[in-house]
């Protein structure tokens, strides 16, 4: 096999884990501009690799651009590991995925770092193979344990290269890569200054076709009619939040004297359907003005039924309540990596569609104020309805593939 020597702007040099976190740099990084005409490849339709997932925050806006190239008669090859939430999803989406033996190394302690740096040839190499046999237009990577080694290859044999990423405080593995590719499209404005000016671009968080187009069919639905009472949805993301769901059944009396008619859409999360059910009842509270769930594959439809949403602040959860028009109470998961979701929440925040509350610092009754003070003061929820559907970027993905075509 022929050497290759890569560039030395595109080589993963020690000196880039301190440039990846931050660096002596003291200069304010600002977005680069979205370039005003970006023209798609006139000669054929792009084949693209995108590489990572691990969990549904990462994957699902992988899903969602492969999506768009699909519907633009290109051609998508997914790269994961076979303990990510991909190697479950993918194959029901009918994308092709192929496996690479990764793990992760941060926060894993000393053996969990070890196996996860053993892994690592074994890792590159399989992704050699991909990259090469595959030969694509362009490789993405959305995080997770994937997403490193089948990037960092690519750059090394000058294929094209981009990421996504979605949460406003990136991961260590974005965070060394934006060193290497092209473009890194952001969810949030990079305020934190983590990758190269130069190669940022604001796009938003990619939403699946067919979950945008139901979230703004939902969005459409404007204030409540005076005539039904006011309604709430709760969800605590795919997994569930004990937290959430411990919290909303200790307000729910003070929300039930406050606003006599609430009405509840609860997902609970896997294995504590019954114990919240049960509570409910013990209020009075029975179907169909209290509906408990595991797990909702339909999001669109309690987004579009509800009034109110209290949620955490994962990137994809924001970026459909942003498309939906939805006002939200958001609790920020208090152990994401960097504190992330705090973060997230306060792009909203900002732009005046949520309000926050840190789990540290609530009780029930804080809770149910919050909840109280919004569901009776229409006029809020409407300017916050607006403020929600300004904030979305329901284009992103289209905007994302047309400039990965610009690099290719």
């Amino acid at each position: 096999m022929p050497t290759f020597t890569p560039p030395v702007d595109q080589m993963l040099p020690r000196t880039l884990m301190h440039a990846a976190v931050g660096g002596p740099e003291g200069v304010r990084r600002e977005l680069a501009p979205v370039p005003a005409s970006v023209r798609a490849r006139g000669d054929r339709p792009l084949r693209v690799l995108i590489a990572g997932g691990g969990t549904g925050g990462h994957l699902f806006p992988g899903v969602a651009l492969a999506e768009e190239v699909r519907a633009r008669g290109g051609e998508v090859l997914f790269v994961g590991t076979a303990r990510g939430i991909e190697a479950r999803v993918l194959p029901e989406q009918g994308f092709a995925l192929r496996l690479i033996d990764a793990t992760g190394i941060k926060g894993r302690g000393l053996r969990g770092l070890l196996a996860g740096l053993l892994r690592l040839p074994r890792a590159w190499w399989q992704s050699l193979k991909i990259v090469r046999e595959f030969r694509p237009d362009v490789v993405v990577g959305v995080g997770g344990y994937a997403s490193g080694p089948v990037v960092a290859t690519a750059a090394m044999l000058l294929r094209p290269t981009a990421i996504l990423e979605q949460n406003s405080i990136p991961g260590i593995t974005n965070r060394i890569l934006s060193r290497v590719v092209k473009r890194v499209f952001c969810t949030f404005p990079d305020h934190g200054r983590f990758f190269p000016r130069r190669k940022v671009v604001l796009t938003g968080n990619p939403i699946r076709r067919p979950i945008l187009a139901a979230l703004q069919a939902a969005g459409e639905v404007g204030a409540r009619a005076e005539t039904r009472p006011p309604r709430l949805f709760v969800f605590g993301g795919s997994q569930g939040a004990r937290a959430i769901n411990d919290m909303i059944v200790a307000a729910t009396p003070a929300l039930l004297s406050a606003l006599p008619g609430l009405e509840i859409w609860h997902q609970t999360g896997r294995g504590d359907r019954e114990r919240v059910e049960a509570a409910y009842h013990g209020f009075g509270l029975t179907a169909p003005r209290v509906r408990v769930a595991e797990f909702l594959t339909d999001m669109a439809t309690p987004y579009a039924w509800c009034d109110l949403v209290l949620c955490r602040a994962g990137a994809t959860s924001l970026a459909e309540l942003a498309a939906a028009g939805r006002p939200a109470v958001l609790v920020p998961f208090p152990h994401a990596t960097d504190n992330h979701q705090e973060h997230n929440a306060r792009a909203l925040v900002e732009a005046k569609g949520a309000v926050l509350l840190r789990e540290g610092e609530w009780s029930a009754d804080s809770l149910a104020a919050a909840i109280c003070g919004l569901l009776g003061d229409p006029a809020r929820l409407a300017a916050m309805r607006t403020a929600m559907l300004a904030a979305a970027r329901p284009a992103a993905a289209g905007t994302i593939y047309e400039l990965l075509a610009a690099l290719g």
